[in-house]
C-alpha cells in the first residue's frame, strides 16, 4: 500500500461518510452527491486492488497476512457496489443512512489495511 494513497482514501471516504450523513438527517433520499461520493469510493478501493497487485512486484509486500489483507480490501470494494446498488432500489432517506455507514465501514478498514501491510 502507499501511505499517501490510503490516506486520501480515508479521508474521502470521510467526508463522502459526512455527506451521507447530513442528507440522511435532512431526510432526503439518495441523490447525485451520496451516489457520487460512494462511487469515487468504489473506484478508489478498485485503484488500491491495482496498486496491491502490482505493489509486490516493485518489491513493496505486506509485512502482515497476505490473506487478511485481501479478505479486508475485497469486502472493502463489495461494500460501496452493494449499498450503492441498495440504495438506487430503495430511494429512502435511510438508504443514505446505510451509505454513511458504509462510508465510514471503508475508512475503518483501509486503516486496518495500512496496518497489516506496514
Amino acid at each position: 500500500m502507499i501511505l499517501g494513497y490510503a490516506i486520501a482514501l480515508i479521508a474521502v471516504a470521510l467526508v463522502g461518510a459526512g455527506l451521507c450523513l447530513v442528507e440522511a438527517l435532512r431526510k432526503r433520499g439518495p441523490n447525485d452527491f451520496t451516489m457520487g461520493a460512494t462511487l469515487v469510493v468504489a473506484l478508489m478501493l478498485l485503484v488500491q486492488i491495482i496498486i496491491s497487485i502490482a505493489a509486490p512486484f516493485s518489491g513493496n509486500t505486506a509485512a502482515g497476512d497476505p490473506l487478511e489483507f485481501w479478505m479486508y480490501l475485497i469486502v472493502a470494494f463489495l461494500l460501496p457496489l452493494g449499498a450503492g446498488f441498495w440504495a438506487l432500489v430503495d430511494r429512502t432517506r435511510w438508504a443514505n443512512l446505510v451509505l454513511a455507514v458504509v462510508h465510514l465501514s471503508a475508512a475503518v478498514m483501509t486503516y486496518r489495511m495500512l496496518v497489516i501491510w506496514g
